[in-house]
């Protein structure tokens, strides 16, 4: 009688926590959402207002006085290209690293993980001075290329660990069957780890999709983003907060769609491995 007594406690008390985790999560997003939705009196009022009538002018204003659709396909295009190279070149050395044994291979791997390690404020002036001579500023592709420099070695990593749960056993059949190395990854490795793949290229456009330091300095007008465009909010005069947590609110929106979308695969491929 004790013992299924202290269990329904700890599941109670589990439940509150959860529920508790829960909350402190959601509230931001809340608040985020409630402000997108106010007038500009009652979103600066103090105490702040939890009752209020709703209205939808600020969403109306970013699309018709701001070049708000241009911010979100720009962040479209540098998210999608950026995690697509990601995944290619990032796969390709995962798997060499995790199958192919070369005098160095653990130093390289290590040397792949420091550039991740590296501030960004440390890169962003002689990465400015490359794209300026490129020719490249105000441009997506110095975009897409500047977040390869910190996005790739997380891939490599993370890749990485997954071809190294695949049986090599697997592979070696492939080879004597008349596959190629390349073959081989193509057509066995790849496969099995795509749950990995899918859950890399989920973070990877999470990444990118908010990354503001670059985006700022690398872009004018033509390539801004959408975190650096939502800051145009910004005037002299003062913030707007409504206009900028309606492009909060919909800034949120493609990641939350995208996720959602492939929630199971995300969960799979982080988990892979972890029984064993």
């Amino acid at each position: 009688m004790n013992e299924a007594l202290t269990a329904k406690v700890k599941k109670i008390i589990f439940v509150v926590i959860a529920a508790v985790v829960f909350a402190v999560i959601l509230f931001p997003p809340v608040v985020l959402f409630l402000t997108s939705i106010k007038t500009e009196l009652d979103a600066l009022s103090f105490p702040p207002k939890w009752v209020f009538q709703p209205t939808l002018e600020n969403y109306k204003h970013i699309f018709q006085f701001s070049p708000f659709m241009k911010y979100l396909l720009n962040s479209l295009t540098v998210a999608s290209l950026n995690t697509g190279a990601v995944l290619v070149l990032g796969s390709l050395a995962a798997y060499s690293l995790a199958r192919f044994r070369f005098k160095g291979a653990d130093n390289i791997a290590f040397w792949i993980l420091s550039v991740r390690m590296m501030p960004p404020v440390a890169a962003i002036i002689p990465i400015y001075i490359i794209m300026r001579n490129l020719r490249l500023l105000d441009t997506p592709w110095s975009l897409v290329i500047t977040y390869l420099t910190f996005n790739l070695p997380f891939a490599v990593w993370m890749m990485r660990s997954f071809f190294r749960e695949i049986p090599r056993e697997i592979e070696e059949s492939a080879l004597v069957d008349g596959c190629s190395d390349f073959g081989a990854f193509w057509n066995v490795a790849l496969p099995l780890v795509a749950p990995g793949l899918v859950a890399t290229g989920i973070l990877t456009f999470i990444f990118s999709w908010n990354e503001f330091l670059f985006a700022l300095i690398l872009t004018g007008s033509k390539a801004v983003t959408l975190p650096v465009g939502i800051t145009g909010f910004m005037k002299e005069t003062g913030i707007n907060w409504g206009y900028m947590t309606a492009g909060g609110v919909l800034a949120l929106i493609p990641v939350v769609i995208f996720t959602i979308s492939v929630q199971k695969h995300l969960v799979k491929g982080l988990t892979m491995g972890a029984l064993k």
